[in-house]
């Protein structure tokens, strides 16, 4: 790139190197492709040939990186794993705002459940790393939820954490099963019902600015 400069009057050009964004590590692409392919397709579905086939690389290069497919298996859960994300709303509104996530989630073409549960469900209890992550996953967001809830003074804030958990897993089933993005509204209105019956006020839900049903997108199947 040339940037022209004024010194004393006369016009000088520099030339300046400008940096391209660094290209990810091998390790980080086979991590993206293993994350695409296992949440899309399942785990057990594709192997570490397709995955090194997807990327163009050998099996040999994939295992450099990650020795075995437990281990690339682990890396994608570990992956998946996000701490909730801070805020300084208003705890009730953070609470009934998680199921206005879902819902926009439930709308995407390739929203395909939950991956910690998806991973169980597929290599089943006996795998204890997978089932590990998935616990620690699942305890996470119910630690959040009991967390907002004690600053809410909620008497018994572990149980009714618990019990938004349930409808949280609930509606992402109802809307595997249904393809219907308004499962999450109706989890959202028994956690409102559970908050008013906790004492906490939060409204009736028929406020102006409340969004309207989103509808699901349509489903790409991926080959």
């Amino acid at each position: 790139m040339r940037i022209d400069t004024a010194v004393k009057g006369r016009t000088t050009q520099v030339c300046v190197k400008m940096s391209s964004p660094e290209k990810p590590s091998m390790k980080e692409r086979i991590l993206e492709t293993a994350d695409r392919l296992f949440y899309l397709q399942g785990i057990r579905a594709v192997g570490v040939d397709t995955i090194a086939a997807e990327i163009g690389i050998s099996k040999r290069t994939l295992y450099n990186h990650f020795p075995s497919k437990d281990e690339l298996i682990s890396a994608y859960l570990s992956r998946r794993f996000h701490k909730a994300p801070v805020s300084d709303k208003p705890p009730a509104e953070q609470i009934l705002g998680t199921f206005d996530s879902l819902e926009r989630r439930f709308a995407r073409s390739d929203f395909r459940g939950c991956p910690f549960v998806n991973a169980v469900a597929e290599l089943g209890p006996d795998d204890r790393a997978v089932k590990k992550i998935a616990v620690a996953f699942k305890e996470s967001r119910r630690v959040w939820f009991r967390d907002l809830l004690k600053q809410l003074d909620v008497a018994d804030a572990d149980a009714l954490a618990t019990q938004l958990t349930l409808l949280v897993d609930g509606s992402i089933a109802q809307d595997l099963v249904r393809e219907d993005p308004s499962m999450a509204r109706a989890a959202k209105e028994a956690a409102r019902v559970l908050l008013g019956n906790a004492g906490i006020e939060v409204g009736d839900g028929n406020a102006a600015g409340e969004p309207r049903p989103l509808k699901k997108a349509r489903k790409r199947r991926d080959s």
